[in-house]
C-alpha cells in the first residue's frame, strides 16, 4: 500500500509506447504539438488546443488491453542524467529512484499535477528515497522557451522550485504576457534573486543550448505533448492521479531494495 494518500484524482491520458527498430519511442497523444521553431518549440500560432486534451482511458505502459503485462517493457533509465550541478534537479545524485519530468510552463495539466502530486513526490525527495529531473518541452511555443530559461537561471541560484511554483500558481499556468523577458526578471526580483546575475543567466548561450538539450531529449524519444515521466526506467503518461505515482515509487524502492 502506497505511504501517501491519493489526492483527488484524474484519468485523463492515454499513454502509448511504440517500439521501433532499433530505437524505442514513446509516443504521447494528450494533443498536437506546434511547428518546431530554432528552439524546438511550437510556433505561437499554432498552440495546441488545451480543451481537446483529456482523455478516455489510462493504460499503463508495459500493460496490454487485457490487463497482463508486456515482458517486452523497455527501459529508460537512460534519459537520467545524474548532474551534480543540474539546476533543474531535486534530490540526491544516487539516491534509490529517479523521475525524470517532461513538461512544459504553458501546459495545464502539468500546472496541475504540480499542485496535485508533486507534493508528496517531494515526501519521497526529503527522504532521500528520489531524484527528480526536470526536462522542459516546450512544446507550446517561445513563451514556454523563455519560461524553461528563467527556471533554469533561477535553479543556477538554487531556487528552482521556488521559481518553478511561481510559474505555476494555485495548480495554473501563466499566462503569454506574463511570460516576457521582463516579466519573468521581475519574478525573479520578486523572490530576492540577484536580477543582473538572474538575467545574464536566462539569456546567456549555455542556458539556450542546455534547454534546447533538454527538449531534444524528449522530442528524439518521439515524446511530442505534456505531462510525460520517466520513473526508474519506466514511461509513465500524463497527469494521472497521485496514487498511481506513489505506488510506482514505492514498487520502485522495494524493487532496490531500498
Amino acid at each position: 500500500m502506497s505511504r501517501h494518500s491519493a489526492l483527488t484524482g484524474r484519468s485523463w491520458v492515454i499513454p502509448v509506447v511504440v517500439v521501433a527498430v532499433a530505437a524505442v519511442v514513446i509516443a504521447l497523444l494528450l494533443w498536437p504539438g506546434g511547428d518546431e521553431d530554432s528552439s524546438r518549440a511550437g510556433s505561437a500560432g499554432s498552440e495546441p488546443n488545451r480543451a481537446e486534451s483529456a482523455p478516455t482511458d489510462v493504460v499503463t505502459p508495459g500493460e496490454q488491453e487485457d490487463g497482463t503485462q508486456d515482458s517486452q517493457t523497455q527501459d529508460f533509465s537512460f534519459v537520467e542524467t545524474h548532474e551534480e550541478e543540474d539546476p533543474l534537479a531535486l534530490g540526491p545524485v544516487d539516491a534509490p529512484v529517479t523521475m525524470v519530468v517532461f513538461s512544459d510552463y504553458q501546459c495545464p495539466y502539468c500546472a496541475s499535477w504540480s499542485q496535485d502530486t508533486l507534493p508528496a513526490m517531494m515526501d519521497y525527495v526529503e527522504a532521500g528515497d528520489l531524484r527528480i529531473e526536470w526536462r522542459d518541452l516546450n512544446v507550446y511555443g517561445p513563451p514556454s522557451v523563455r519560461a524553461s530559461k528563467a527556471a533554469y537561471a533561477a535553479g543556477v541560484q538554487d531556487s528552482f522550485m521556488e521559481y518553478h511554483h511561481e510559474l505555476f500558481p494555485e495548480g495554473e499556468h501563466l499566462a503569454e504576457d506574463q511570460l516576457t523577458r521582463e516579466a519573468l526578471v521581475g519574478l525573479a526580483g520578486d523572490l530576492g534573486l540577484d536580477v543582473e546575475t538572474f538575467r545574464e543567466d536566462m539569456t546567456s548561450q549555455k542556458t539556450a543550448d542546455q534547454i534546447e538539450t533538454n527538449s531534444s531529449l524528449g522530442t528524439d524519444l518521439g515524446l511530442y505533448s505534456t505531462p510525460g515521466f520517466v520513473i526508474d526506467g519506466e514511461p509513465m503518461v500524463g497527469a494521472q492521479p497521485t496514487e498511481q505515482f506513489t505506488q510506482r515509487v514505492d514498487q520502485a524502492l522495494v524493487d532496490a531494495g531500498a
